[in-house]
């Protein structure tokens, strides 16, 4: 590697590192701003809501989704797994452990929370990134997705959406309007297309 594409991928992994830590590096006029914002830019793009702490639960950043989910502000319960994940790492240095729970917000929303260590460098672990899943949401992209996977009808598919949120047979039939009769027919047809897709993948 020649010297100019060494010191290149240098300032390129020290913009990433202040972008996380929020200070501003001596050359940020020399850089595109397009490089200087392509952390925040990547982690804004994620469908899951993410936050970076430092070990005392300060917040670094926090994308859309997250402060969406949390509406503006972190959890007490996500701050009790943070703190638990520094206890577990004073227990167990020398293993890379991460911690996952189930809240619920103030929405009484289902969030699967996910906290682990980030490494920056290698000198540096003061700092944990928090993944914020809102279950009701990856359920519905999934069927979704599923709906174009295997063709399903436009009311095939509004019986997926609730099933896989899991709506009960009653409960689909008052939403939809339909019987229940109704409802199982359509969830046979969904699981003999699913069954047919799946003898056609062999």
């Amino acid at each position: 590697m020649n010297v100019s594409l060494l010191e290149q991928h240098q300032k390129i992994a020290s913009t990433n590192r202040n972008i996380l830590y929020g200070t501003k590096p001596k050359y940020e006029e020399k850089q595109p701003a397009s490089k200087l914002h392509l952390m925040q830019a990547v982690i804004e793009s994620f469908v899951d809501g993410i936050f970076i702490l430092t070990t005392q639960g300060e917040l670094v950043h926090a994308n859309e989704r997250a402060r969406c989910i949390c509406q503006g502000e972190i959890p007490s319960e996500i701050r009790r797994i943070c703190q638990s994940l520094s206890e577990s790492c004073q227990l167990f240095p020398s293993q890379n452990i991460s911690i996952e729970s189930e809240i619920k917000t103030k929405s009484q929303a289902k969030i699967r929370v996910r906290a682990r260590w980030l490494e920056a460098n290698e000198t540096n672990n003061d700092y944990l990134i928090v993944t914020l899943e809102d279950r009701k949401q990856t359920n519905q992209s999934m069927a979704i997705s599923e709906a174009k996977k295997y063709a399903l009808t436009e009311r095939e598919a509004q019986v997926w959406l609730l099933r896989r949120a899991n709506y009960s047979y009653q409960e689909i039939a008052e939403e939809l309007y339909i019987t229940i009769n109704t409802v199982k027919k359509h969830l046979k047809n969904i699981y003999a297309k699913q069954q047919e897709a799946v003898i056609n993948e062999q």
